[in-house]
């Protein structure tokens, strides 16, 4: 009898091992955003969780209290530190972040971002808008708003964030070629991740330059803010605010006239390709072009740049805003 629960015991914790290194062997993902406890982070995590209990990967969202670039590096330290198989990251300086990347691929830890093509430090980049396709989406209906003339302001959410000056770039680059009569006040705000940010410098502007006609804020709460100054000054339909914002939180906004509309992808769906490609990568698989991948459909990677870009933009009208935001976008 006790030959025989020794062995029992022995079995046991000789699965239990087996277990803990099956677990150990498969790897968490950690997902460091630009800043917790907004809508479109919020939306983001779920998607990450939902996708890792599908796949069975333990991965989940790490939210910095600020958009800080150095909270961001803070908290990718700390994910190297805890040994993590793989690092999302949705970059806030991509500069910044160069050197805490370059040590994590340096360690054997594979790194995917989003919303930084062409990132250092990167194995892959993923996009669910091209720039110049979503740039231009946004100006051509910022035109339209404005009849093709007037005073107009760009917001992004910093400087020094890639894809939302890209954007910028052939937002102003389109206006410039194809309604000359539009002009930009300034070159551009770097507000676009702070609502109270954005409202006070929308503000600002509103009083410095009486014929401003419209805001184009790539950011998800520079509508928000934008839309808040409108408000305020009681502009509504005489100044037009566009961009990219979370439908839930911007729904009353826009059904009052103060946001006139925008493009958006799904930030939840994000989520999801962070946890797709990271289960993919952590087992080895490579990328093909032609790879039929859920989430982005079918890809052509830019191998040399590293890229993944698909164009799957979501208009954001009084039409479609209710349904997203049912969505908990």
């Amino acid at each position: 009898m006790k030959k025989l629960l020794v062995a029992v015991l022995v079995a046991s914790l000789s699965l239990s091992a087996s277990l803990a290194a099956l677990a150990a062997d498969a790897g968490k993902v950690g997902v460091v955003v630009k800043i917790g406890g907004i809508p479109w982070f919020n939306a983001m995590e779920a998607g990450i969780k939902e996708r890792g209990e599908k796949l069975g990967v333990d991965a989940f969202m790490v939210g910095p209290t600020s958009a800080d670039p150095a909270l961001q590096v803070r908290a990718i330290e700390d994910l190297i530190a805890q040994g993590v198989k793989v690092i999302g990251v949705v970059p806030n300086d991509a500069k910044v972040l160069e050197p805490v990347l370059t040590k994590a691929k340096q360690q054997g830890i594979i790194v995917i971002t989003h919303e930084s093509p062409g990132q250092k430090g990167a194995d892959w980049d993923f996009e669910l808008a091209s720039s110049t396709g979503f740039g231009e989406a946004h100006a051509k209906l910022l035109a339209e708003k404005m009849g093709g003339s007037g005073e107009y302001a760009v917001f992004v959410g910093s400087l020094t964030v890639p894809l939302h000056n890209a954007w910028a770039d052939a937002a102003i680059a389109y206006l410039k070629e194809n309604h000359p009569d539009m002009t930009l006040v300034g070159d551009r705000y770097g507000v676009a991740e702070d609502a109270d940010k954005s409202r006070s410098t929308a503000l600002d502007l509103i009083s410095a330059n009486p014929d401003l006609k419209g805001f184009l804020a790539f950011g998800s709460q520079g509508p928000i803010g934008a839309g808040r100054a409108i408000e305020e000054r009681r502009k509504i339909g005489k100044i037009f605010v566009l961009g990219p914002f979370s439908p839930g939180q911007g729904q009353k906004l826009l059904m009052n006239d103060a946001i006139s509309g925008g493009f958006m992808w799904n930030p939840k769906q994000a989520g999801e390709v962070f946890v797709t490609l990271a289960d993919k990568l952590m087992k080895g698989e490579e990328l093909k072009d032609g790879d039929e991948i859920e989430g982005l459909g079918k890809i052509k990677p830019d191998f040399e740049n590293r890229n993944i870009i698909v164009d799957q933009l979501v208009p954001i009208n009084k039409d479609t805003v209710a349904d997203l935001a049912a969505m908990g976008l």
